[in-house]
C-alpha cells in the first residue's frame, strides 16, 4: 500500500502520511502531480492512503468512492440525545453516565460515538479494531473530525481506539471491568440497500463471532452484552441472545442481561 498526501500538503499534513506509513510498514510517496489512479497502479496491492487537510481517504481500486471516517447517522443519532430524546441502543444496553463500555467491533466507530457521547464526560468508550488501515483510518478522523458542535467533537476524542482481535482484548482484562460490551460485526445476512457499508466490507474483519468471545463478554461486562445484526439473522439464535426488533429499519439487537 502507498500513503501519500494532496499535491501541496501542509506540514502537518506531510507529518501525518509520513507516521501512517511507518505505523502501516507502507510506503510514503511524494504525490506531486500523480492521479489516484495512477498512484493505485504503482501500488503492489492496488491500495492508497492519500492524507488531505480534512481527512485520510483510503482507496482499494475497486470501489469507486474512496472510504473516509465520518460520524454519518450517528451524528444524526447524536443530536437527538442532546435534545433529550432517546436512542434504542442506549435504552436496551442500560447505558448511562459514567459507564465504561468496550465496542469489540468498531469498523467506523459510529456506535462507539453514541456510546461515548451517552456515558458522558466521566465515561468511557474502548473501540476495539482488528484491521489495522481501518483502525488507523478512524482513529485519525475521531481526532480530526470537526462537528461544529464542541460536545459531540469531546465524545469523539474520548473514544480510545486500539488494534487488537476483540478476543484477545476481552480475555486480557479482569471479571466485570466494563458496564457493556457491544458487537456490530459485519452481517452475516447483509443489507445491500445500504451503499455506505460496501467500501467497508474490503477492508474490514469479516469473520462471525464465536461462543468464546461471547463467554469472554459476560465475563467482562457488569450490565449486559449486546449484538446488533440483520433482524432476520440466525446468529441471536446461535449464540444466547435475545432478539429486540427496532420496528423502524431491518437492523435488530440482541441482549444478553447480567
Amino acid at each position: 500500500m502507498i500513503v501519500t498526501t494532496t499535491a501541496k500538503p501542509s506540514e502537518r499534513a506531510a507529518e501525518q502520511a509520513a507516521r501512517l506509513a511507518a505505523e502501516l510498514d507502507c510506503t510514503l510517496k511524494s504525490r506531486g502531480n500523480l492521479t489516484v489512479n495512477k498512484l493505485l497502479t504503482l501500488s503492489t496491492d492496488k491500495r492508497l492512503l492519500v492524507v488531505t487537510e480534512q481527512e485520510v481517504r483510503y482507496y482499494d481500486g475497486i470501489s469507486e468512492a474512496p472510504l473516509y471516517f465520518h460520524p454519518s447517522m450517528a451524528f444524526v443519532r447524536v443530536k437527538r440525545l442532546r435534545r433529550g430524546e432517546t436512542d434504542p441502543l442506549i435504552q436496551l444496553s442500560g447505558c448511562s453516565l459514567g459507564d465504561h463500555v468496550i465496542d469489540c467491533t468498531a469498523g467506523l466507530a459510529s456506535d462507539s460515538l453514541v456510546f461515548s457521547y451517552a456515558a458522558g464526560e466521566n465515561g468511557r468508550v474502548t473501540a476495539i479494531e482488528s484491521e489495522p488501515v481501518l483502525c488507523a483510518l478512524v482513529r485519525e478522523g475521531l481526532a480530526q473530525y470537526e462537528t461544529g458542535l464542541n460536545d459531540v467533537n469531546q465524545a469523539m476524542r474520548r473514544i480510545q481506539m486500539h488494534c487488537i482481535h476483540h478476543l484477545d482484548y476481552l480475555k486480557s482484562l479482569q471479571d466485570k471491568s466494563a458496564d457493556i460490551v457491544y458487537f456490530d460485526p459485519m452481517f452475516r445476512k447483509p443489507i445491500h440497500e445500504s451503499s455506505s457499508m460496501e467500501p467497508l466490507r474490503g477492508i474490514a474483519n469479516m469473520d462471525a463471532l464465536t461462543s468464546e468471545v461471547i463467554d469472554q463478554a459476560k465475563r467482562v461486562a457488569r450490565k449486559s452484552v449486546v449484538l446488533k445484526e440483520h433482524q432476520a439473522s440466525s446468529e441471536f439464535a446461535r449464540l444466547g441472545f435475545q432478539r429486540r426488533h427496532v420496528n423502524t429499519s431491518k437492523i435488530a439487537y440482541g441482549v444478553i442481561e447480567l
